[in-house]
């Protein structure tokens, strides 16, 4: 597989910072493609997104290991890599925290509401559709849950990003190609989980929805280029870096896809999903790498 990563230098170039670029817009890319699958699929069984969403877990667990602990330890042993580990996972777990409260910064205001009460011309959210204009009610109960899911879906996406600029920076083309390659897979299920779950609270149009899923994504552009850049700048900081992205990861899949696809009666056709996952990634690694 060298001749994609000559192709690859051909295109983009040999500044890491430009190929983090490259690397962010083309995982946000395959984010938007999952997202815009909702048009044409516009209800995918709760298996079938379960299985999807298991398939991420695995390429991102395999990820986590192939292309960031193992290669941070090597550059700078062991320590380094605990501690930017411990760093993510401490804030994503913190991240965790605060998205509940996101729901105070949308509304304006905390607890439930009567019926009565937004019915007295209380704001609303509205979203323009292909029929006029719906209004959305960010108290209701459905509305709440699937706005907390996109911004969970945002910020579990930030690692993402940073892992693949970071790769980037570490001067190890075939294995950050390998991880661009896996992360990108695996935003396509993601990209479709939340547009599905914006069009099934009534957000609008699938347009819409699709627009929803397209910006959960876009986070991992910037973040791929200052993963890039940061270490471009600061070599040190590679190891304690790649342990950071990896902590992240690795707290997503723990805390968020293993509860949210073994929820519903499929851990059979989510564990399977996540297998898979972890032996596409392991290829890309090997072929790659």
């Amino acid at each position: 597989m060298a001749g994609i990563t000559e192709w690859f230098v051909r295109v983009v170039g040999r500044d890491p910072v430009m190929q983090g670029l490259a690397g962010g817009i083309v995982i946000a890319a395959l984010n938007t493609l999952g997202a815009a699958l909702v048009v044409v699929w516009p209800n995918p069984s709760d298996r079938a997104l379960d299985g999807a969403l298991g398939f991420a877990a695995g390429v991102m667990l395999s990820a986590s290991f192939t292309s960031l602990i193992l290669p941070g330890i090597e550059i700078g042993g062991i320590w380094p890599v605990l501690a930017g580990f411990a760093l993510g996972v401490v804030l994503l777990d913190r991240a965790d925290q605060w998205v509940p409260h996101i729901h105070v910064v949308i509304t304006g205001r905390g607890g439930e509401r009567s019926k009565e009460e937004r019915a007295d011309g209380d704001p609303r959210i509205e979203e323009d559709t292909a029929t006029g204009r719906t209004r959305i009610d960010p108290d209701d109960d459905r509305t709440a849950s699937v706005l907390l899911f996109i911004v969970a879906i945002t910020l579990h996406n930030m690692p993402e990003g940073l892992a693949v600029g970071v790769g980037f920076g570490s001067g190890n083309l075939g294995d950050a190609l390998a991880l661009m390659l896996a992360i990108g897979i695996q935003n396509i299920p993601e990209g479709l989980a939340v547009s599905v779950a914006a069009a099934n609270a009534g957000f609008g149009s699938l347009f819409y929805a699709t627009l929803a899923g397209v910006r959960a994504g876009l986070v991992e552009i910037p973040l791929a280029v200052f993963g890039a850049l940061a270490v471009g700048i600061a070599a040190p900081i590679l190891p304690y870096a790649m342990g950071f992205a990896a902590g992240g990861m690795l707290f997503v899949i723990s805390d968020e896809i293993v509860p949210e696809t073994h929820a519903r009666g499929h851990e059979r056709i989510a564990t399977l999903g996540t297998m898979l996952g972890v032996a596409v990634m392991l290829y890309l690694d090997i072929v790659l790498g």
